[in-house]
């Protein structure tokens, strides 16, 4: 008995003893559970009821804690709660008293927090963190990634950005290469982001291109002498002479900046990674089959492409360009320039005179289009003919007047008058008279068509001599004083010369200073020589003559002698008449 009776008193003690333990263990469970939330702490929390002012969330606290409503609402402003009772939010300990059993709570701060774990995170393991491009500010960018951040303008992108306009609103993923959450300030970069890309994309691209492969990629880069082309993380060189068989002035004609484009790997440098690219031989050389399609005296058509002092280039086709010399352009006309006939981007009509494929030559002919005007000009103005025609040019040596073929004939100065003595042909005529000639000669190997004005007329020396006998006392004009003798006009046109020696008696050296150019002047006509147009004058011998005739009268009036003496004086001054 003794024995139960301990033995229950025993249990009843341990039993009361271990309610005790059991209610003190749940009471300090209780108070701990109260005590873990600190302000500022972030916890989860199960939404139970919404009301006009408040989102009431339990996060195990003797009461629920609130929430502003417009932490909920949608931030496009439509007044839309976007939260139900029953889903689960982080939630902030703001505020708390355990007295008046009231927890104020902040779901826009838990998220910000969480958003300040997320970055660190994303720094310290080297990851990323997705953005939108808000605004530009000074230096560079300002992002939203949860919290505000600031993005250099220079981590935006592998190259300097024309339009930064262009990057606003978008949204990007970013590495942080800086962040102090204190001061509330973090810097991000895209273009580590971008670079590792390239890098990554390099190393595939160069493993995997090789010569001869024909890739595609995107214009980076445009310049004067060749364009730049993303292959993949490799940029590879596009230059001129490979973008087309054609000219191009420049690849700017051809290329905008990305633009996705076709080409040809043709050699690749993997240590200094550098890659020549090429366009135009994805097709055939066009000069392969050149011969083919334009044999010699073949007509063709082409644009105008270049002018030259020396000629004129024209495309037939995409790599294919002639030469028309200026010595083609025309069969009678004198070309200076070609940009007197042509014009670039005009289209023209020309024959192929010449081709070479494996210089790359061809050569084009546009008066062969036409007759040769030198192969007919016989048939129409043979020698003899009166043509008439314009004055188109007048030089020291001639006049050119315009025929209808487009052949000019020339004049020649000695051509123009039999008689005049002409020094310049603007004497006479000026650009634009219309006047009469004569063909003389015809010279199709030389392109010479030769005229004369004055054969119109008959040569006034062919009978000077029936107007001007020798021995013909004449009167004329003086019109020049050399020191060997005096130039005297017997008619418009002709002159006669008056010999030193044939001026007096008397020995004289010069008439210069004793005749002078006006002056009137009687001499004898001493020989003519038409075919030299030479009249040769006397005054010396018609003064002799003179003389002479008047001792002859003097003698013959003379009274017979009437002494030996007077009959002597006689004879002798007859003899000395008869002598000379």
């Amino acid at each position: 008995m003794d024995f139960k009776a301990d033995s229950s008193d025993e249990k009843l003690s341990e039993s009361g003893t271990s309610s005790e333990e059991s209610m003190e263990k749940l009471m300090d469970m209780y108070d701990e559970s109260f005590k873990r939330f600190q302000e500022g702490e972030v916890v989860s929390g199960k939404v139970i009821s919404i009301d006009k002012d408040y989102v009431l969330v339990d996060i195990g606290y003797k009461s629920e804690g609130q929430i502003k409503i417009h932490e909920f609402k949608d931030e496009n402003g439509n007044g839309k709660i976007n939260v139900t009772p029953g889903d689960t939010v982080e939630v902030m300990v703001e505020w708390w008293d355990d007295e008046e059993e009231r927890v104020i709570l902040s779901k826009e701060k838990a998220e910000k927090v969480k958003v300040w774990d997320d970055i660190k995170k994303a720094h310290d393991s080297d990851g990323t963190t997705e953005g939108v491009i808000l605004s530009r500010v000074k230096g560079g960018f300002s992002v939203d990634i949860g919290v505000q951040a600031f993005l250099p303008g220079s981590q935006a992108d592998l190259r300097p950005i024309r339009n930064l306009d262009e990057l606003v609103g978008k949204t990007f993923a970013f590495k942080i290469l800086k962040y102090n959450r204190k001061r509330s300030n973090v810097v991000l970069s895209r273009r580590a982001i971008l670079e590792q890309d390239r890098d990554s994309k390099r190393t595939a691209t160069l493993s995997s291109i090789t010569e001869g492969k024909v890739s595609e990629g995107f214009v980076k880069n445009i310049t004067e002498y060749g364009v730049f082309v993303d292959l993949g993380g490799v940029d590879g060189l596009l230059h001129i002479t490979d973008i087309s068989w054609g000219r191009i002035k420049h690849p700017a004609e051809m290329f905008a900046v990305g633009d996705k484009i076709q080409v040809k790997i043709l050699s690749i440098d993997k240590e200094k990674e550098r890659v020549s690219l090429g366009m135009k031989q994805l097709v055939e050389d066009p000069w392969i089959s050149a011969s083919e399609k334009y044999p010699i005296g073949a007509r063709v058509t082409g644009k105008v492409v270049s002018l030259t002092d020396y000629g004129a280039f024209v495309e037939l086709e995409e790599g294919i360009e002639g030469l028309i010399h200026v010595s083609e352009m025309s069969w009678a006309r004198k070309i200076r320039h070609p940009s007197k006939i042509f014009s670039v981007g005009e289209m023209v009509e020309s024959v192929v005179l010449d081709i070479k494929p494996e210089n790359r030559r061809i050569s084009l002919g546009v008066k062969q289009v036409v007759p040769n005007p030198w192969d007919i000009i016989s048939e129409n103005y043979p020698v003899g003919t009166t043509i008439e025609g314009k004055v188109k040019n007048i030089t020291d040596f001639g006049i050119f007047v315009g025929i209808d073929e487009g052949i000019d004939g020339l004049i020649h100065i000695s051509d123009i008058s039999w008689t005049k003595r002409i020094k310049h042909p603007s004497e006479l005529y000026k650009k634009g008279d219309v006047i009469q000639a004569v063909v003389l000669a015809i010279e199709k190997e030389n392109e010479r068509f030769s005229l004369g004005i004055k054969q119109l007329q008959k040569d006034p020396w062919e009978t000077v001599s029936t107007r001007y006998a020798v021995g013909k006392e004449i009167v004329g004009t003086i019109t020049n004083v050399t020191d060997f003798g005096i130039f005297v006009e017997l008619e418009e046109g002709i002159e006669g010369l008056v010999h030193v020696s044939e001026i007096s008696k008397e020995k004289i050296k010069t008439p210069v200073g004793k005749y002078n150019v006006g002056d009137g002047i009687t001499a004898k006509v001493m020989n003519i020589n038409s075919a030299e147009r030479r009249i040769g004058l006397s005054i010396k011998r018609l003064q002799m003559e003179n003389d002479q005739n008047l001792l002859t009268d003097y003698i013959n009036n003379m009274k017979p002698a009437t002494s030996a003496f007077g009959e002597i004086l006689r004879e002798n001054l007859q003899e000395k008449l008869n002598g000379e």
